[in-house]
This record gives structure tokens, sequence and C-alpha cells, in this order.
């Protein structure tokens, strides 16, 4: 909202220390007068030589004293008033300097540029604790800018693809009248199902970067259990087993959203195996102030520089598969949204053997009832 103009920072601060200046000197002045009041005879024997008008044979001292401290105390005042409003300019200046640089660099982020840095310079304090954390703001903004960016990219390059197919699937059926129909509807619907298998993901992963959900006590001990055995038939026809141990970890978030994490680990740990003879370890565990999900997988040897890649939105393994157990390419892009909207960590290790192991470590339940 539109407010009218008022006062500058540097001379509300500048009045500040001239006020209070100039209070400090009327006390000061007025403790003077006070101490002369009461050790300074009011009257006094005529002094041989003096110049003044007895009254009575005695010399008036206090009248006397307040017209010569009267204008001498007036002319004190006059220039505290003068080196409190100098000075205070001065100093308050001084003072709110690292206050331009942070203007600065706030102005140039509201255009857009979130590559300025400010990089306040001198010792710690107030200023300098306040540019560095907008420093980190700008930080991470810029890198969240240029996720989404790259996100929606690789997100309308992937949407495109099966509404071309669908439309080179429909120029088909228009040019050749005598063109399978069943086989166009059914390669149709597999596209459509995958055009809304990648929408379903999309919205997902929205959700968990927006944290819009209500934190629930949740075990992952029992997510991991009802992930495996939802997968179950899925390892079977690959070949693969499935093995689920470890202790009760008790955390605090959202029951679908973790339920959807693990799903998606276990589910990219059968897919992604030996063509025969794999194996799945998930596995619960409980440290002091986390708990620990794990998912390990047999499978093909991997470089700790394409595993890197793994969380990116869209990334397949070592290529773009487009097989039917593919997914969409957002399952740990999902898993890492999901960890990061749950305070916790995700850390991706390739195994020596072969296959890789992904470890979610959120916080564990405060022992308090959450609020």
């Amino acid at each position: 909202m539109d407010s009218a103009p008022g006062l500058s920072v540097r001379l509300k601060l500048t009045l500040s220390y001239a006020g209070f200046l100039m209070l400090a000197g009327s006390l000061l002045l007025a403790a003077v007068w006070v101490f002369l009041l009461r050790y300074v005879p009011e009257r006094a024997l005529i002094v041989p030589g003096s110049t003044g008008t007895p009254t009575n044979g005695v010399f008036p001292i206090r009248s006397n004293l307040l017209h010569v401290f009267a204008p001498r105390a007036a002319a004190v005042l006059a220039f505290l008033l003068v080196l409190g409003l100098v000075g205070g300019w001065i100093l308050a200046g001084r003072i709110l300097a690292p206050l331009a640089d942070i203007t600065d660099a706030t102005r140039l982020a509201s255009t857009g540029s979130l590559s300025h840095r400010i990089r306040l310079s001198g010792r710690q304090d107030e200023f300098r604790e306040l540019a560095d954390a907008f420093d980190t703001m700008l930080s991470r903004l810029e890198a969240h800018v240029a996720g989404q960016q790259r996100f929606a990219a690789n997100a309308s390059h992937e949407l495109r693809t099966p509404l071309a197919i669908s439309k080179a699937l429909l120029d088909v059926a228009r040019t050749d009248p005598n063109h399978d129909a069943g086989e166009v509807i059914d390669r149709l619907d597999a596209v459509n199902r995958r055009a809304i298998d990648l929408a379903e993901a999309l919205l997902l992963l929205s959700r968990a970067d927006q944290r819009s959900f209500t934190r629930e006590h949740v075990d992952l001990s029992l997510i991991a259990e009802e992930a495996t055995e939802t997968l179950l038939p899925l390892a079977e026809k690959h070949g693969v087993t499935l093995e689920t141990s470890g202790d009760v970890a008790s955390t605090s978030g959202s029951q679908a959203l973790l339920l959807q994490l693990t799903t998606n680990l276990v589910h990219n740990a059968i897919v992604h195996n030996l063509p025969e003879g794999g194996t799945v370890w998930a596995n619960t565990s409980v440290r002091p102030k986390t708990v620990v999900l794990t998912v390990e997988n047999t499978g093909d040897k991997l470089t700790p520089q394409l595993v890197s890649t793994f969380t990116e939105p869209f990334q397949r393994g070592t290529e773009r598969i487009r097989a039917d157990h593919a997914g969409v390419g957002l399952g740990l892009a999902i898993v890492k949204s999901i960890t990061q909207a749950h305070d916790g960590t995700l850390t991706l290790t390739p195994r020596s053997a072969g296959g890789i192991l992904i470890t979610v470590e959120p916080p564990a339940k405060a022992t308090h009832t959450d609020r």
C-alpha cells in the first residue's frame, strides 16, 4: 500500500542524537545550578575594593550569579544543539551506509537479477548478518529459479512427446482408411495413459515443493512394508527378490507423500536391476535425532558422476528409456522434493558390486505433540 512520505531514517537518527545530547546537557547544567544554589551563600559581606552595590552592608551573590550563569548556559546548549545535529548527521550516515548496498541489491533482485551479491565487508554486526542472510537468500532463489526453468523446459518437452505421437497416429488413421483401427486405439490409449501419469507426477511434485500437507505421525517401517507388498507382483515379474527389515522409525510428515517416496524408491530398485536374480533391500533404523530409510539394489556398476544426475527431472539412468516400466522420469525428483519438504536429507551412493544405495534421513518425531 502507498503511504505518505516521512522523515528519512538518517534524519530521525540525527534528531534523536541531537535531542539526547540537549537533554544530557540540560540535566548537567541543572545539576551545576543546584550545586551552586546549595553551596554559594545568598549574600556576603562587602569585600574591600569590590565594585558591587551593597545592600545593608552585604553584597548579593546569587542574583549576580544568575545573570552570569544563564547566558553562558544558553550558549552551551546552543553549541550542543549544533554539535548534535552536525555530528548526528555524520554518524548516522556512516552507520546507515551498509543499508545503501542492501537496498541496491534488493532493487536489482526485484528486476529479476539474482546474480548480484552484497558481500558486505567489515566485522560481524547486525548489518553484516543481514547482508549475509540476503546473499544466502539470493543464492537459493537463483538456484531455485534456474531449477524451475530447467524443469519447465523438460516438462514441456516431455508433455509434447505424447501429444506429437497422438497427432501422428491420428494422421495415419486419417490418411490410411485400411489401417487397423484397433492398433491405433491401443497405441493412443498407451500414449494417453503415459500423459496422464506424467501430469499426475507433475502435480505430486508441485504439492511436495509447496509443502501443502498436514503433518502426522508416520512409521517408516510400516511404510516400507506396505510399499514392498504393493510392488511384490512387479518384483516377481522381473525375477527380483524383495527383502524388508528394520526397526520402528517414527517421524512426522505426510503419510501419503512418504508412501509415494518409498514406493518410488522400491519401484526404481526393481526395474533398474539385474536381468535375473536381482535383489532389493529396504531397511529402516533410528539415530539420535533422525530416522533412516535405506533402499539398496543390485544392478549395473554406476559412477558417482552418473548417480549425481539421477535426482534431476526426467533422468532415467544411463539413457532415456522408453520401455513400459521406465516411468516418466520423475521418480527420484519426486523423492528428492518430498525429502526436502520433510526437512530430511537424501543420499545416493553407488555400490561397489553394482547397483545403488539410497538413504532418506528425515528428523525423528519429537517427544512432544506437534502443533
